[in-house]
């Protein structure tokens, strides 16, 4: 097992560290760094400069605008990426959608989707859970019934990330209410968001901020043309295209650049007169963090060292996941606990001392409770190993 980098991926990774040092826009890269709000125009202008760059798909096909990258040389850029403190790009349209096109799509639904997601011009959100249907996916009752040249879709999406924002929509829909396996009956489609009949309706977080929606389908009409693969075998494409969703939530290029300034602020922050830096509980607290991340990192490499030998990884690949959001969430809390009483749930706008870090913290952590639920909850992950991997 090697896990260094070759003399030629260490290049790329200079070449990208370059561009993204005089391409990422100053104003977009400090309100990553300040944890402040990115409005849609934010994110499709990132969007768009990799995408004149060409580095916007890079695992996509090349005929289809990728870059025929490596692995590693993917991995790389996306950790570099997050390190830098680029906004981040809605996996939506880019990580979900057209690989699931690219492998189940037709001809045409390729031609009519792909270009759009690769230039920005169509914003996506995702229709999975329902209000009874989260972890346990396959019990989703959203109904699709088909009249002719269209599906009629009733029933409500819940927790949709970016609905407000989003063009399109991809949804799984019950077909067929009457098989005998729950996975079975339920089918892919994509659903134009200004279809009538579907009612967005905001989710405000505890931190304050509107990320995530109810959807809601009232006879909604929706072509057939519209259908992904088979009717009725949608459970393929949501299993496939669940593996993408699961893959990058190490983030352990964010966590690193997190990491850098928890260190960074407890130098400057005091207790008993001397840096918080220096306080052992303090810095035993951060020292478990850190071995932590560089754990998770080296797994990350052994993981990339298998996919670069062609052995794609298997269930254990949930690692990542449960550990990479274990160590987001103790980022945030020991940000918290190293600002204190700066850290408020709210300050006024006008203060004259206002600071959009600090006041951020606080949402910012609450805002982080949701890490290890998303993507499949953690304790899912568990079981996904336990059964998979140890035969328990």
């Amino acid at each position: 097992m090697d896990l260094n980098y070759t003399p030629e991926e260490l290049a790329f990774r200079d070449e990208v560290r370059t561009w993204l040092r005089n391409n990422l826009p100053d104003d977009l890269r400090e309100k990553v760094a300040t944890y402040q709000e990115l409005s849609k125009d934010d994110l499709l202008r990132w969007h768009k400069i990799l995408a004149q760059k060409g580095w916007i798909a890079p695992e996509w096909p090349v005929e289809w605008g990728g870059q025929n990258w490596t692995v590693v040389q993917r991995y790389i850029f996306e950790e570099e990426c997050a390190y830098a403190g680029c906004p981040p790009l809605i996996p939506f349209g880019l990580k979900m959608c057209a690989p699931v096109l690219l492998r189940f799509g037709t001809e045409e639904q390729k031609a009519r989707f792909l270009p759009r997601i690769y230039n920005g011009d169509d914003f996506w959100c995702q229709g999975y859970s329902e209000p009874e249907s989260g972890s346990d996916l396959a019990s989703l009752k959203t109904s699709a019934v088909r009249r002719g040249d269209f599906y009629i879709v009733n029933g409500q999406k819940i927790w949709t990330t970016m609905a407000h924002y989003a063009d399109w929509i991809f949804c799984l829909v019950r077909t067929d209410p009457h098989t005998e396996k729950r996975q079975q009956g339920i089918s892919f489609l994509l659903i134009d968001m200004k279809t009538p009949g579907i009612t967005i309706r905001p989710l405000i977080l505890m931190d304050g901020g509107h990320e995530v929606n109810e959807v809601f389908f009232d006879d909604v009409k929706v072509p057939v043309a519209n259908l992904v693969h088979k009717e009725g075998d949608g459970w393929t494409v949501a299993k496939y295209l669940l593996g993408y969703e699961r893959l990058g939530t190490g983030q352990v290029g964010a966590s690193k650049r997190e990491l850098a300034k928890l260190k960074e602020l407890a130098a400057q922050q005091r207790k008993n007169g001397k840096p918080l830096l220096e306080d052992p509980r303090f810095r035993d607290k951060l020292s478990r963090v850190e071995v932590e991340l560089m754990a998770l990192e080296i797994t990350n490499l052994r993981f990339l060292d298998q996919l670069r030998g062609g052995q794609p990884p298997g269930a254990e690949v949930s690692l990542l996941k449960i550990k990479g959001t274990e160590i987001q969430q103790a980022l945030t809390e020991l940000m918290v606990e190293a600002v204190g009483p700066l850290a408020q749930p709210l300050r006024p706008l006008d203060a004259g001392d206002f600071d959009w870090f600090t006041a951020r913290l606080m949402p910012r952590y609450c805002n982080y409770r949701k890490t290890t639920i998303y993507a499949g909850s953690n304790e899912i992950q568990r079981n996904i190993i336990a059964k998979t991997s140890l035969g328990l």
